[in-house]
């Protein structure tokens, strides 16, 4: 009988070692591991851990980065607007640990109108082309302001034809011929044509149709870029 108690005893002992032990390796790891984490943040000096973000995530955060601005007194031609990345508008505006490829690129929407007088009866066609003008590379973490001037020397309008510009920030490299924009013709020159991307990727974009689409439908005199007043663009991003 006293063996029998001593064996139970040892063995009762045996796994509260045994316990004992599983429970110090696991503190000890889950130490190691915090310990490792606040070095990391250290290293990091607390930045936003941005290296497993997806197509959709990094356009999220260029979303709340980019701007799109009209200096006072910007003549029509959009010599003097630009886009702007810059700090986050969000919550958390670290800067970002690995900076993002940025490409900010602009497109010409050139809109025609003809019209087709037939013995008794009169069409109209309208037909929207887009062509990339201007592209440029950058890196942005939110730590830095980075402005991208509009191309100068776009084409002005006239009669039958009126050309609106579009801006895109997108993140990444040069967009595929399967993510170029899709654009859809107005029923006239003067209504302004729509937009629209199919790829993720895309931050933030903005329409700039014509400043004074009426000039440039058919009929019309031919358009020259104002040289005073706010140009009236009709914005839009998502």
């Amino acid at each position: 009988m006293h063996t029998i108690r001593t064996r139970l005893r040892r063995g009762a002992l045996t796994a509260l070692a045994a316990a004992l032990a599983a429970a110090l390796a696991t503190a000890f790891a889950l130490l190691t591991a915090g310990c490792s984490k606040a070095s990391e943040t250290t290293r990091t000096g607390g930045c936003r851990a941005d290296g497993t973000w997806s197509a959709r995530q990094k356009a999220a955060w260029l979303r709340g980065a980019v701007s799109f601005r009209t200096a006072e007194g910007a003549a029509a031609s959009g010599a003097r607007m630009s886009v702007v990345v810059g700090a986050p508008r969000s919550v958390d505006a670290r800067r970002l640990c690995r900076p993002l490829d940025v490409q900010v690129e602009f497109w010409t929407l050139t809109t025609t109108t003809t019209t087709t007088t037939a013995t008794t009866t009169t069409a109209t066609a309208t037909r929207t082309v887009s062509s990339s003008v201007r592209r440029r590379h950058l890196t942005a973490d939110g730590g830095t302001t980075r402005t991208v001037g509009f191309p100068g020397g776009l084409p002005a309008g006239r009669e039958g034809v009126c050309v609106g510009v579009l801006a895109a920030v997108y993140a990444g490299g040069p967009l595929t011929g399967r993510e170029l924009p899709r654009v859809t013709a107005g029923p006239s020159a003067d209504v302004g044509a729509s937009v629209r991307f199919v790829t993720d990727r895309v931050g933030a974009y903005r329409l700039f149709p014509p400043p004074d689409p009426a000039r440039c439908a058919p009929g019309r005199s031919a358009v020259s870029p104002s040289s005073t007043g706010e140009p009236g663009w009709d914005p839009f991003h998502p």
